[in-house]
């Protein structure tokens, strides 16, 4: 059942890269974690700002891939929550494996056939 429409993700994304930009100061992450959320938080909003949907600016990546984009990315983090697990500690390998199942779970609901920017 896909119940997030591309105006939806879009928020989301936006709203997204506002969480991992205030996480470091809300979850008091250690260094190398808070490091890599903060380089998360611009991909993201890179990635947001080059899609073609609602709050795209350059459109110019299609949604369809923007969420194959986004399960590599999610895979990606599951890996890196283990590296920053024995770095870091537990809550930072905890805090990605949930961050990573979170992606998931949004690609998973989202429709990504079609953008109304299209």
């Amino acid at each position: 059942m896909k119940i997030i429409n591309s105006k939806l993700h879009a928020a989301l994304d936006y709203l997204t890269v506002v969480f991992l930009l205030a996480a470091p100061e809300l979850f008091n992450l250690p260094e190398m974690t808070a490091m890599f959320t903060y380089v998360l938080a611009c991909t993201y909003f890179l990635l947001a700002l080059i899609t073609n949907f609602e709050f795209g600016l350059i459109k110019w990546l299609p949604f369809r891939v923007h969420g194959w984009v986004e399960v590599v990315v999610a895979f990606a983090l599951i890996v890196a929550s283990f590296y920053l697990g024995k770095t870091d500690g537990v809550f930072s390998r905890n805090f990605y494996l949930v961050f990573a199942a979170i992606t998931l779970i949004v690609f998973i609901l989202t429709d990504f056939r079609h953008s109304k920017a299209d």
